[in-house]
């Protein structure tokens, strides 16, 4: 029970670090590849150095390598969404995975949809619907489509690296790291960002804590903190990261997206509780 109680802090510690995304990539003046590729160098670093003490092996592999590449399609997306939208549509309309699992495994794997499978994937599409009603300025849209796209690609990560063991996990996540330095490294080339102070901390807090060190926590807490609480837990975050950006940098997402907000969360945490222990996916 110990363990178990430890993993559930760790899972909880973790989406707090993930929840702090939106307000230190708001500081960071950079394009949004390049904001992306700095702090996954960063993070891969960190997680390597963490393998390196506790003696893990790195392993490349076809799956390591499909989820690691996976992996780095939700680190780009959603950090060029935050660039483009609120933070709260981006975190919000990533947390949508689960539902675009469901999805995935009635197209790919011929897994049958439930009644409850679907009144989840109806509710979540008319919550992300509204985030588009009162933000219809191009920037907006386009952040909020990238910010789709990054919960689409995370559904597939959270399939891939479902699979893997545990140090084949850190070695996926590695991988993703390092592919998302280097997809977003022509970008930070090409715009030369501003290294001043606030940027460089920002960048190095994000790198370290908000994705390193969480990521860390999450493969540990894997081990003994069943799916349904991870999930749980991580719902954690869509809550906490619009109330740190709100506070600290003001920003306000509108009336529709709040309401939009309110519907995806309630609906994918109550199928989460609910409906998927019995689901076949």
């Amino acid at each position: 029970m110990k363990k178990e109680n430890t993993a559930i802090l760790e899972m909880l510690l973790c989406a707090t670090l993930w929840s702090i995304a939106g307000i230190f990539m708001k500081l960071v003046p950079w394009n949004g590849f390049a904001v992306a590729s700095m702090r996954s160098l960063i993070a891969g670093l960190t997680i390597a150095l963490y393998m390196l003490v506790k003696g893990y092996r790195y392993s490349l592999n076809k799956k390591t390598l499909t989820a690691g590449f996976l992996t780095a399609c939700v680190y780009t997306c959603f950090t060029v969404s935050n660039k483009l939208t609120t933070a709260a549509n981006a975190i919000v309309l990533q947390f949508t995975s689960p539902v675009f699992i469901v999805l995935f495994s009635a197209l790919f794997f011929k897994t049958r949809i439930r009644r409850a499978d679907l009144l989840a994937v109806l509710c979540t599409l008319a919550g992300i619907a509204l985030f588009f009603f009162d933000q219809l300025r191009p920037g907006y849209v386009a952040g909020n489509l990238v910010a789709i796209l990054a919960g689409m690609f995370m559904a597939g990560m959270y399939m891939t690296v479902g699979e893997l063991q545990g140090q084949e996990r850190f070695s996926a996540i590695v991988t993703g790291q390092f592919l998302t330095f280097l997809i977003g490294l022509p970008f930070f080339i090409a715009t030369k960002p501003p290294l001043t102070g606030t940027a460089v901390l920002s960048v190095l807090v994000l790198g370290v804590f908000q994705l390193g060190i969480s990521y860390i926590l999450y493969v540990k807490a894997t081990a003994y903190c069943p799916p349904l609480a991870c999930c749980l837990l991580g719902a954690v975050e869509p809550l906490l990261n619009p109330v740190w950006v709100f506070l600290f940098d003001g920003e306000r997402p509108g009336f529709y997206a709040l309401i939009g907000c309110v519907i995806v969360v309630v609906s994918v945490t109550a199928w989460t509780m609910f409906g998927r222990e019995k689901a076949s996916v």
